[in-house]
């Protein structure tokens, strides 16, 4: 019996060792992430920590994110510095030919104004008559913003709500539930979500084009998280909870 009883778990212990090899043997590709709670987290317990990192272990392979200013981010992708990108909005291939789309969106995005008046409207051409911020690099704004006045650009998210706090600017152009969770976080009042949301994109992985092959096993990874209600499930836990406690 006891002879049994230590093959058996000698058995258990080989299957565990090779299936940690087997993980450790697992490429690694870097990705440039310039997401924010409740997306990222510093911890990696975030919404897309948990769902692009599962994407890519169903596809063989380990993610690890690398925080850089967004504008750099895209540059460094491009040329190879790193493996590409985690989260951005479609059609960047014509302007960073390197760049490979995952055709299965990774998730929604709400582009959206903040400001300290909450009755302020959000619509015609409010936005290029006010002083408005939004982070560098970020293509959407600067592409609805070209031309305009009195644009303000911030290297990051503190930045560009400290503008905003201090009256630099009237709007500051960010997405919905990052914006909410930093206001939080950096403990500001009176700062509002403007409604309506300005757009709501898909988002997508980018990769650099030498890992074009990995494409196809990345979109059906998501696709099948999605459809074992995993996706929805993560979506509610660490994203739409934050709309049960109103920022005041």
């Amino acid at each position: 019996m006891k002879t049994s009883f230590t093959v058996a778990i000698a058995g258990v212990l080989l299957v565990m060792m090779a299936g940690l090899a087997r993980a450790a043997e697992a490429p690694v590709l870097v990705l440039n992430d310039t997401n924010e709670p409740p997306f990222t987290t510093p911890d990696g317990r975030g919404f897309l920590d948990a769902i692009a990192g599962e994407a890519f272990r169903r596809a063989g392979l380990r993610l690890r994110l690398v925080k850089l200013p967004a504008e750099r981010a895209l540059l460094n992708a491009n040329a190879g510095v790193e493996d590409g990108d985690l989260v951005r909005i479609a059609g960047l291939e014509a302007q960073y030919p390197n760049l490979v789309r995952v055709p299965e969106k990774l998730l929604d995005w709400e582009f959206a104004a903040f400001g300290k008046d909450a009755a302020l409207p959000v619509r015609g051409d409010i936005l290029r008559t006010r002083p408005v911020g939004h982070i560098r690099g970020w293509k959407i704004y600067e592409q609805q913003l070209a031309g305009a006045s009195q644009v303000v650009t911030a290297e990051n998210t503190e930045q560009l709500f400290r503008q905003l706090q201090r009256d630099r600017i009237e709007i500051a152009l960010y997405e919905r539930w990052q914006g909410l969770s930093r206001i939080r976080h950096l403990g500001l009042t009176g700062v509002h979500v403007l409604e309506p949301s300005l757009a709501r994109r898909e988002m997508f992985i980018y990769l650099h084009k030498r890992h074009t092959a990995l494409v196809p096993k990345l979109a059906a990874a998501l696709r099948a998280i999605k459809a074992e209600g995993l996706y929805d499930r993560l979506y509610r836990e660490k994203v739409l909870s934050l709309a049960e406690s109103p920022v005041k």
